[in-house]
């Protein structure tokens, strides 16, 4: 049991929770965004009140095409807004703060141990070595 409570305590579930329930609030408000704004104003262009009430009707079922048509645009705009507004600037803050180290050390070509760039003479094996 010790073990099942370490594994709750440590961080990455903890965070992985905490994104999960800030997720399903995201949902919501891009849910009524998408349907409360974004619905209405692109079918405003095809004098449809809304996409829900869409549907093609064989024998006694209905096919409500018009929800899903609403999904797909729901799906498009969480990916839109959390690759603008979450991975890029992620990405873009990552590669700004990772500064790139040039390595001050070669390989010795005889023994492959690890010397300065600099160096004319391998410390390991004392192998003349060409100027990097």
């Amino acid at each position: 049991m010790s073990g099942f409570k370490k594994f709750l305590m440590q961080g990455n579930v903890i965070d992985l929770a905490v994104a999960v329930v800030i997720g399903a609030a995201f949902n919501s408000i891009v849910q009524s965004f998408v349907a409360d704004l974004l619905t209405p104003l692109i079918s405003a262009f095809g004098d449809l009140p809304d996409f829900s009430s869409l549907k093609v009707t064989i024998g006694r079922s209905n096919f409500m095409y018009g929800n899903f048509i609403n999904a797909i645009i729901s799906f498009l705009m969480i990916a839109a807004v959390v690759y603008f507004l979450v991975v890029k600037p992620y990405t873009h803050l990552k590669e700004r703060t990772t500064a790139k180290i040039e390595s001050t050390t070669r390989d010795c070509p005889e023994c492959l141990s690890e010397i300065p760039k600099q160096a004319s003479r391998c410390a390991f094996c004392t192998t003349e070595l060409i100027a990097a």
